[in-house]
């Protein structure tokens, strides 16, 4: 009885520490961390391996809590469980450069695992994740060592599944079989607005059933011993991901607002959580009341669970004897570390016949596949056209859980999450494949990651105008400079096959947020690497291709398929007697970055005529061409033309260059 009567005054202690912190926030969501604080239990006293000494452990289990404002839960536990969270970090809850966020944050706190609060963006992070362990463990698990073996851990809300992207990231793991992953979702029928039945009244169990879920019940989540048969149970079904629905009442020990949603998105009312410590026995005057028993009881069960990595330590070291070439390569990939000579395969393509960059792209990753094992990833349906398929390797599948190619199906927004998930291993780097337009259908994701610094690759074709009969929806035109105010984010639009190469190189290496590779599907002419500055300076974001024997009179600026136009421009003008610099800016972000006196050397202060030309939004290339300069760009929709057609009609003719360059240097 005294223990039962310590794990219920340990559930309580957490949900007054939710109504306590949110209270003093004045701002938050107590609710739902008060009626989660069971399962919080049952995951952080006995069911997950972690380690709060060590979070980062390679086989630990993930905890992914996808409805991000329930947050108080989380970091409750991650501080009782001994974490490097304080009570000092709880009481500054939502408070300037606190550690403690107001939604779940990658990197500020110990022991998170994925930023979340956008609804369903947890929910289908989980599936990524679970696929990096399911890939790790096919490369690296042997007999009588199961090296990578963690299961990903999961709660979310009425809310996530109202969410479409968690319908296409719960169709996809039950496509693929995910059985390590277990999801709880707490039925509380509460939304900001009122009772989800307003809006939401399909039968989620039945639906994930469809989806090929292994879906079982807890009709209330304060009947641990049912909570605790229906984890075993999914921890059992390993060729089905599991959903676990149990039913809860949001705000839980609230008189006045429990099950209601005054208890979902705003305090208590400081009247009212005295009323939840009375009801649960606890000093009403006292406020973040932890009581000695509890904190060492849980203090135990996270040095009960550190014993895990110690075991783990033990196997990997005897798993190193038996596999040292395995070891090694894990080792190595884990640490950041390429093989020495990889980019000695990145291909150098010769001038004479035009290449589209989404082909150049698909014969460098074919390239280099073979020396990076952790280069992994596929395409929203769409492989074929974004050549984003790796030759001679297996699909991802139920049975192939060591194929490299993945198959999202039309899915853009969950493959988006699904990567951040994948790149959160630490180990993968991930690509994923669509054209240019349809990243507004993953800016949730691609806003994530580069807010978390993670490293997905994505790898968008049809850059602009210039895939031609589409049309109108399938022409991008603002998507570019949308993509590049992203903070973190690189994007980098290739001129021509050789600095596509070399955007893949960059890709590769960069550690410090997404890439975004921008590629043409129409063919466009190889630049001589003979006569030109060297591909290689694609990695400073801009540089001098081609420059004038005299001072220039005006630069010319241009990214991807614009830059062999204004080469060609340079040319006739020179026949004029005006002297022309060809800058090819792939990359804003990677220029940004570069020393002053770089800047300088490539676009000089004193040269003050500038043209860009680029098939996309002119906005934000006048921070480049300055007050002086003119931007050949789209204010507009495209339309349906063959490309040579369009291009003309948009003025993206070397003829409209020339003419503008010369208007320009006449400008006073």
């Amino acid at each position: 009885m005294e223990n039962k009567n310590l794990i219920q005054k340990c559930i309580d202690t957490v949900r007054i520490l939710a109504a306590d912190a949110v209270q003093k926030a004045n701002s938050g969501h107590p609710g739902t961390p008060m009626a989660l604080a069971p399962l919080g239990h049952i995951l952080w006293s006995g069911v997950m391996n972690y380690n709060p000494e060590n979070p980062d452990w390679a086989n630990r289990d993930r905890f992914v809590l996808s409805c991000g404002h329930a947050c108080m839960l989380q970091y409750s536990y991650l501080y009782l469980t001994g974490y490097r969270i304080t009570l000092d970090d709880i009481k500054k809850f939502r408070q300037l450069h606190s550690i403690t966020a107001g939604h779940p944050e990658y990197r500020l706190t110990p022991g998170i695992e994925v930023t979340t609060g956008p609804l369903g963006q947890g929910f289908a992070n989980g599936v990524g994740m679970a696929i990096a362990q399911q890939y790790m463990a096919e490369r690296y698990n042997r007999p009588d060592f199961n090296i990578f073996d963690y299961k990903i851990y999961a709660i979310c809300s009425d809310g996530d599944l109202m969410e479409g992207v968690s319908a296409e990231a719960a169709s996809l793991a039950g496509h693929l079989g995910l059985g390590n992953m277990i999801y709880f979702y707490d039925s509380n029928h509460i939304t900001i607005e009122g009772a989800t039945d307003l809006a939401f009244d399909e039968e989620v169990s039945k639906r994930f059933q469809a989806y090929g879920w292994h879906v079982q019940e807890v009709q209330d989540i304060n009947d641990l011993e049912a909570l605790s048969a229906a984890i075993r149970n999914a921890q059992e079904e390993t060729g089905r991901p599991s959903l676990i629905k149990v039913h809860s009442q949001i705000g839980y020990g609230s008189p006045n607002k429990r099950d209601s949603a005054a208890a979902h998105g705003s305090p208590l009312g400081i009247d009212e959580v005295r009323l939840v410590k009375k009801n649960f026995g606890f000093d009403q005057e006292k406020d973040f009341n932890v009581p000695p028993d509890v904190l060492d009881f849980y203090h135990k069960a996270g040095r009960d669970s550190s014993e895990n990595e110690k075991q783990w330590n033990k196997l990997y070291e005897n798993y190193k004897k038996t596999y040292p070439d395995l070891a090694e390569e894990y080792e190595a990939v884990i640490s950041g570390q390429l093989p020495k000579d990889w980019q000695d395969k990145l291909p150098v393509f010769e001038t004479g016949k035009p290449i589209a960059t989404r082909k150049a792209s698909g014969q460098t990753l074919n390239a280099i596949a073979e020396d990076l094992p952790q280069l992994i990833g596929g395409s929203a349906d769409l492989s074929p056209s974004t050549n984003t398929m790796l030759d001679g390797y297996p699909s991802f599948a139920v049975k192939q859980r060591d194929g490299r190619n993945f198959h999202y199906g039309i899915r853009e927004h969950a493959m988006g999450a699904v990567l951040n998930g994948m790149a959160l291993s630490n180990y993968l780097i991930p690509y994923g494949a669509t054209f240019l337009i349809f990243s507004d259908y993953m800016r949730p994701p691609l806003r994530l990651a580069a807010m978390m610094k993670i490293r997905p690759i994505m790898v968008f074709t049809h850059d602009s105008i210039g895939l031609g009969e589409d049309g109108t929806t399938h022409q991008p035109v603002e998507q570019l400079i949308g993509l590049r105010t992203v903070p973190n984010m690189t994007v980098i639009r290739p001129a021509d096959a050789n600095e596509t190469a070399q955007a893949w190189r960059v890709a590769i290496q960069h550690t410090d947020g997404p890439v975004a590779l921008a590629l043409t599907r129409q063919e466009i002419p190889v630049i001589d690497q003979n006569k030109y500055t060297t591909a290689k300076d694609l990695e400073k974001g801009a540089y001098i291709l081609s420059d004038s024997e005299g001072t220039p009179d005006v630069i010319l600026i241009a990214s991807g398929s614009e830059v062999h136009l204004i080469l060609k421009a340079q040319e006739e003008l020179e026949k004029d007697h005006i002297n022309a610099r060809v800058v090819s800016m792939p990359s804003w972000n990677l220029f940004d970055k570069q020393s002053n006196e770089y800047k300088e050397r490539v676009l000089p202060r004193s040269i003050r005529k500038r043209l860009a030309v680029e098939a996309g939004s002119p906005v934000g290339w006048m921070k480049y061409t300055t007050d002086d300069g003119e931007v050949i760009g789209i204010d507009r929709f495209g339309e349906s033309a063959p490309a040579e057609e369009i291009m003309k009609e948009y003025g993206f003719t070397v003829e409209n260059v020339i003419k503008t360059a010369k208007a320009l240097i006449l400008k006073k």
